[in-house]
């Protein structure tokens, strides 16, 4: 075994900067994504809100009002439920693309 040379050490550290730029662009584009489905979560919930309130300001009955207070509610949580599973999938995408250049430049190292 060699000892490693002045050009071996330039190109490891080559590999390693690019790897770290690879994962911290995965990981920027991951949070624009994340950024994105909030904004859209919270202008959704924001609309429902407002035209669950509208209909509740135009209840005749208090069962009218629990009515509309129900399915709002039923509403929001399958909303949630939804959301939550599509930002779960996005951190699962997230973890995985920004680690495959990581890993590929560990795979790199343990060949050598």
């Amino acid at each position: 075994m060699t000892a490693p040379t002045f050009e071996d050490f330039q190109t490891f550290s080559k590999q390693q900067l690019e790897a770290v730029n690879a994962a911290a662009a995965s990981v920027a584009k991951g949070m624009q994504e994340i950024a994105t489905e909030s904004s859209d979560y919270s202008k959704k919930a924001f609309a429902s809100s407002s035209t669950t309130f509208e209909k509740l300001l135009g209840a005749k009955s208090v069962e009218t009002a629990v009515q509309i207070q129900t399915d709002f509610a039923k509403a929001t949580y399958e909303g949630l439920v939804a959301q939550a599973n599509k930002f779960n999938e996005i951190y699962v995408k997230l973890a995985t693309e920004a680690f495959k250049p990581v890993e590929a430049a560990l795979a790199k190292l343990q060949a050598k």
